[in-house]
């Protein structure tokens, strides 16, 4: 097995406990829907045999020379694979993809249908760019001292989406989506975007914005994305604390108050389930490295 992995941080040293911020380039099926990839999308070429999968409780078959596209890798599971079954893929951070793309109807629609549907059959030489895409990555990744080494790895991760976007766009000229729900999935990024989960981070906020339900836009935001409206927002808000943790400083309590938690208390739990310990203990982990 191959891994090469790359931080946004451009820290080229693997820590298991934060795998999932890393770009890793792998050929091993059984690492596909580790934890450690559960923030990631997935971009794998099936190199040779076939095999079936287990995603969003459906099952897929894959063979040589398709493509699965995974933006829910938890949900992942090989229910068989022939004995020349072999692949390679790409597994990036979601957040990174997303900010590296500008806003692209087609992005949004056709989230929606490789959710549905993750494989996408391609030509041979739709297959054979893939693989060039991926090899691009695979070979610059440990390039380190580039001095625009973020934006040059992100350069090709681009070329690999719309090399992506381009084999799906051409087998799936009717994809599931509305226009309206592409409006109010865009709309909604872009108020995360902007930074209201500082102080805003309940569904109905962002609804009232929208001027849709609050089941509307969680439904909507879960079938395009996989994911539910609140864990996009607490994400961002998790993002936002830590930056904020990361200036000295700023007391906790300070921190606390400027993004509205009702009670220290409260933002001490809020740390504790969304970046895995409370402020203090993520300062002085801080201090520690």
């Amino acid at each position: 097995m191959e891994l090469y992995v790359f931080t946004e941080k451009v820290t080229f040293v693997i820590m298991d406990s934060s795998l999932h911020e890393y770009i890793v380039y792998s050929t091993d099926t059984k690492q596909i829907n580790s934890p450690a990839f559960y923030d990631c999308v997935v971009h794998l070429l099936c190199l040779g045999g076939d095999g079936i999968l287990f995603y969003n409780e459906q099952t897929f078959p894959i063979r040589k020379g398709q493509i699965a596209v995974l933006s829910q890798p938890r949900q992942v599971r090989f229910i068989y694979i022939s004995d020349d079954f072999s692949c390679e893929y790409i597994a990036a951070p979601d957040k990174f993809l997303h900010n590296l793309l500008p806003a692209n109807n087609y992005s949004i629609q056709g989230c929606v249908s490789l959710f549905s549907n993750p494989i996408i059959d391609v030509s041979k030489a739709e297959a054979a760019t893939f693989s060039i895409d991926l090899a691009n990555i695979r070979r610059r990744i440990s390039d380190t001292d580039h001095l625009f080494y973020a934006e040059m790895i992100g350069s090709l991760l681009q070329t690999m989406v719309y090399d992506l976007f381009s084999f799906h766009a051409r087998c799936n000229t009717n994809v599931l989506t509305t226009d309206r729900v592409g409006f109010i999935t865009s709309q909604f990024f872009t108020l995360i975007e902007a930074g209201r989960p500082k102080t805003q981070r309940e569904v109905a906020y962002y609804a009232e914005q929208l001027n849709v339900t609050p089941k509307y836009l969680s439904d909507t935001i879960k079938r395009v994305t996989g994911k539910s409206a609140l864990a996009h927002i607490n994400r961002a808000a998790a993002n936002i604390v830590i930056e904020y943790l990361k200036d000295d400083r700023l007391s906790i309590t300070q921190i606390a108050d400027d993004m509205h938690f009702s009670s220290l208390s409260y933002f001490s739990r809020y740390c504790q389930k969304h970046i895995g310990m409370s402020p203090a203990q993520f300062r002085t982990a801080g201090v520690r490295q």
